[in-house]
């Protein structure tokens, strides 16, 4: 398995607050992954402690393979594009001229390669346009097309889609996508909109007080938030019987409901559990979303 970013035991202290905790991370190559938790769990931290605005308190993590205590680490970050909490845009700039800014501030001398970023966002024909004119989606993907100067294959975008309306959250989310799909290029996003992370994450961690408490990839999730049926039943021990003779997976909730996790008819067997004087008073289909998964795993009705 090849990693782009791995952390160990990463820790970041404010005076008195953790806001990282032994915090423990591994991305690997193409992947999509998104970070989950509340505000306050430690995600914008760790954006910036990894970017090297901040310098972690304990602890080691290592991008492409190299150390961060290793001189390398300079160069290695060359290879990392990213938008912390919000896009550095120059709104007095066209969305040329904000991308030449970026070519000289990073050190490349010829604009190699611009023409190409801007058709990649959709900003090519943009022309004297200026920033401060554009809508919020157009201004997300221009902070996209700056982080993508440099050609970096990981892209580290902290809250992507926040303030977008539905149109801009579709052009980001189709963008990200073709970015990842097209060029290979990995992603580390942290988003409150977990529906709509859910769309496009391959792996997901999940933050809370300043540790990751669980990483898991989106083919297990959707295995763990597999589509069920609740019913409420008459007689629930004869439901149960009926269950275990038919071998399929169930789950007793209370003296009168059972959640069944196989696709069912529910005609068919509310005519067998008639036969052994049970009936179906209520059903309803239900899936987990992203969210309730969260807030379960971490234990508590928590805002995300």
């Amino acid at each position: 398995m090849e990693y782009i970013l791995e952390t160990y035991n990463l820790v970041k202290k404010y005076k008195k607050f953790m806001a990282l905790d032994d915090f423990n991370m591994h991305i690997e190559k193409g992947a999509i992954y998104g970070i989950i938790g509340k505000n306050g769990a430690g995600k914008t931290t760790l954006i910036r402690v990894i970017c090297g605005l901040q310098a972690p308190t304990n602890g080691t993590y290592k991008i492409y393979g190299v150390l961060n205590e290793e001189k390398k680490i300079i160069d290695v970050r060359k290879r990392i594009g990213a938008i912390v909490e919000s896009p550095s845009i120059y709104l007095n700039m066209t969305a040329e001229e904000n991308l030449k800014e970026q070519y000289k501030v990073i050190g490349i001398p010829e604009y190699t390669g611009l023409d190409e970023i801007l058709k990649l966002v959709r900003l090519n024909e943009t022309g004297n346009k200026k920033a401060k004119n554009f809508s919020l989606g157009m201004k997300q993907r221009l902070g996209i097309a700056i982080a993508l100067v440099g050609n970096p294959d990981f892209l580290i975008l902290d809250e992507p889609i926040n303030g977008l309306d539905p149109e801009g959250i579709i052009e980001v989310r189709e963008l990200i996508l073709k970015l990842n799909r097209e060029k290979g290029i990995t992603f580390l996003i942290s988003s409150h909109y977990l529906d709509e992370l859910s769309k496009i994450a391959t792996h997901y961690g999940f933050i809370n007080k300043g540790q990751i408490i669980k990483e898991i990839s989106s083919k297990e999730l959707e295995e763990n938030c597999k589509k069920r049926t609740e019913i409420k039943v008459s007689n629930i021990k004869e439901c149960v019987k009926y269950l275990e003779e038919k071998k399929m997976p169930y789950e007793v909730i209370s003296d009168e409901e059972i959640n069944i996790y196989e696709k069912i008819n529910v005609s068919e067997i509310a005519v067998e559990l008639n036969k052994r004087n049970c009936k179906i008073n209520e059903f309803r289909e239900k899936e987990e979303s992203l969210e309730n998964y969260y807030i379960n795993l971490i234990g508590g009705d928590e805002n995300v």
